[in-house]
């Protein structure tokens, strides 16, 4: 398995961008399918973006399409959540994810809060 460690969150006006980060353990980073979740006040955990093992793949949650951009290195094993455009609505913590199938996921970062504030 691998670990995740996130970071770059933090507070953010309306409208500004963060840009986070998920550096992952291990030398099969490529294997893995990469993803964000997000889980906001009061709400349940939910899906925002996932990339293939070599990039080519991506989707993006609707709430976030055209907003939110997920893209990897894996040269430096790292994924990444380009955010623009944020919102109050926004607000979450942040959980990048690992899985050698999608439909199990193998790892999960602690998770780093975005505030973003009105």
């Amino acid at each position: 398995q691998v670990q995740l460690v996130e970071s770059g969150g933090g507070l953010v006006q309306a409208g500004g961008s963060l840009r986070l980060s998920c550096a992952a353990s291990g030398r099969t980073f490529s294997r893995y399918v990469m993803g964000w979740f997000r889980q906001g006040p009061g709400k349940e955990r939910e899906f925002v973006a996932r990339i293939s093992g070599f990039g080519s793949v991506t989707y993006t949650a609707d709430s976030v399409k055209g907003r939110f951009t997920i893209s990897r290195d894996n040269a430096k094993n790292t994924v990444f959540l380009q955010m623009n455009s944020l919102k109050p609505e926004d607000t979450a913590v942040y959980y990048c994810a690992a899985a050698l199938k999608w439909a199990q996921i193998d790892s999960w970062g602690q998770g780093t809060q975005v505030t973003v504030s009105s």
